[in-house]
């Protein structure tokens, strides 16, 4: 069929390279950092909410948890939203949702008698409205970006989770000293709302963005953005015309049909291997997001405010490597190293070095503690490239679906470990063997990286079926 160019499409006469997919990304990083800052409220509240509603540490794991779950079930049904209506709909109101959600969590105070449940919905509701996010990261990179560029794209966006304790700790822990715990989620929640506002405006497909310059287009698209992911044609009066809806290469987004797509993507080898690391890495990204806190104040001794600022400390070195392992990784693609090798390598490397997390368990000062705790953070932003890997793998009509299930296993880890921390504290008194299963959730991932992912290439819907034949599943 003939595409007739929209009448309102901008002429691009410019023949400059252009850096507004930059403008793309800084927009993706700032959405990220509220988004993460929205899940972190629990923990800087969470020791003044256990004195003040009477929760037992167990208890607290499964507020901790309670995101978690709406987050998992709702990670293929987001996906498949994202490739049906594209991620700018879907995404500006899942920022909107997520942000009002959060707002409400300040009011709980009012309601003593049933609080804790009230919290659980809350934070349910947060995870169900936040599911689509980095799907959409994700496919947001993928169209925006070349190969060569979306190392350091979708490391980014991912190291934003790091900022935000960063940049938002020390005023949450601020906020609960000076003027309560409940406004930590009523400011944050407030500054989401804005940001959906501002998402509309911003965010657009390439082909069809008021800024965008045919010399960019040209380079993206040459160097493997999928530029057209959320276009497809209708035909109306007026004749066929491209509108920013989603993904239309086939019939891809019928319930049976993304059956069959899920059946194919959880039993190709190296998919499967990518998904199985991500649960491993967000064991470490779910401990630092939930007891990590507390852990400086009911094991190290300091108070919330000291907490508060000192957890930023780990955040700002796991930032650091965040954004360094996608540098390094998209140098290496640069310099010709094949597209495997650059992204496990830093993978590998950096989450090795995540392992010295069980070293504090044989120190006593605590800024040496700090010290190591920051050496594993950064580690692990080292490692942690799976997004740029989903970016480079997943087939094109069904991205968002491919993303929905990788990020389903990461919440998975995010179900599981605030329930297994808080009933190991409760069992033992310390944090101890919390520390270990950190550590040894780091070694897992590496050992699903190197021994059960293989090539790091773009998937075809028919090549997934073909690599679950010709390697096995894991």
């Amino acid at each position: 069929m003939t595409l007739i160019d929209r009448q309102d499409e901008p002429v691009r006469t410019r023949t400059g390279q252009g850096r507004l997919r930059y403008w793309i990304l800084a927009m993706l990083f700032v959405v990220t950092t509220i988004n993460y800052a929205d899940r972190a409220t629990l923990s800087i509240a969470g020791d003044s909410m256990q004195k003040d509603l009477g929760v037992s540490s167990g208890e607290l794991g499964i507020l901790f948890s309670a995101f978690s779950w709406s987050y998992l079930i709702a990670q293929i049904p987001g996906g498949w939203l994202l490739d049906r209506f594209g991620s700018k709909k879907v995404y500006g109101g899942a920022i909107f949702l997520w942000s009002v959600f959060t707002m409400a969590q300040g009011a709980i105070g009012f309601f003593s008698g049933a609080a804790v449940a009230l919290l659980v919905l809350l934070r349910f509701l947060v995870g169900l409205a936040e599911a689509p996010s980095f799907p959409g990261n994700s496919r947001i990179v993928a169209a925006w970006f070349p190969t060569r560029e979306r190392g350091f794209a979708a490391a980014l966006f991912n190291s934003a989770q790091y900022f935000a304790t960063v940049a938002f700790a020390p005023l949450m822990g601020w906020l609960v000293v000076a003027v309560g715990w409940e406004h930590v989620f009523t400011i944050i929640g407030g500054i989401g709302v804005i940001l959906a506002l501002v998402w509309t405006r911003v965010i657009h497909p390439p082909r069809s963005h008021p800024r965008m310059r045919q010399g960019e287009l040209d380079h993206i698209s040459a160097g493997g953005a999928l530029i057209d992911m959320d276009r497809h044609t209708v035909k109306d009066g007026a004749g066929a015309r491209d509108t920013d809806g989603g993904a239309s290469d086939g019939d891809t987004t019928g319930a049976k049909q993304n059956l069959v797509h899920l059946k194919k993507l959880l039993t190709h080898r190296t998919m499967l291997g990518v998904f199985i690391g991500q649960y491993f890495i967000n064991t470490i990204t779910w401990f630092f997001l939930t007891w990590f806190p507390v852990y400086l104040v009911q094991e190290r001794g300091m108070s919330i405010l000291e907490a508060g600022l000192v957890a930023s400390l780990p955040a700002l070195c796991g930032f650091t490597g965040g954004v360094l392992g996608g540098f390094l990784s998209d140098r290496l693609v640069a310099r010709g190293m094949s597209l495997t090798a650059a992204r496990k390598t830093p993978i590998v490397v950096g989450l090795l070095l995540s392992t010295s997390i069980l070293i504090c368990n044989y120190v006593d000062a605590s800024w040496l503690v700090v010290t190591i705790m920051a050496v594993s953070f950064f580690g692990k932003g080292l490692g942690a490239l799976g997004w740029a890997v989903m970016a480079d793998i997943s087939p094109k009509q069904i991205a968002g679906l491919a993303g929905g299930v990788f990020n389903t296993f990461g919440a998975v880890a995010g179900i599981v470990t605030p329930i297994v921390i808080g009933y190991i504290i409760d069992a033992t008194g310390s944090f101890d063997l919390a520390l270990v299963f950190v550590g040894a959730s780091a070694a897992m991932a590496v050992v699903s990286y190197l021994f059960i992912a293989r090539d790091i290439e773009r998937l075809e819907l028919d090549d997934i079926g073909e690599g679950a034949a010709a390697s096995g599943t894991a």
